[in-house]
């Protein structure tokens, strides 16, 4: 068995004892036993989703676009420079091609 320390807030914290408590009662054992239901139930769920992204779904998606690979990651940068870091100003190191 391993041993997992995790920081939660403590409204979450407050919610998940007295659920524990009231699924699993009050004796050894039941707060683990929460946790380990939680965590195997939110991981198979984040495992289906994730299984529905598929690389094959993607193929031939870009075949119409007449640009090179280097073009759209240049592009793609300006676009996240100008959403999120300078907010419309150019990079100083920006490359056009």
């Amino acid at each position: 068995m391993s041993e997992m320390k995790i920081k939660l807030p403590d409204d979450v914290e407050k919610k998940f004892r007295r659920l524990a408590m009231k699924r699993f009662g009050y004796q050894r054992g039941a707060m683990s036993e929460a946790a380990t239901q939680a965590i195997i139930g939110w991981s198979n769920n984040y495992e289906e989703t994730d299984k529905d992204f598929s690389w094959v779904s993607l193929e031939g998606a870009l075949k119409n676009v007449k640009k090179t690979s280097v073009q759209l990651q240049h592009e793609a940068w300006d676009f996240i420079d100008e959403k999120y870091l300078n907010k419309g100003k150019k990079r100083k190191n920006a490359r056009r091609l």
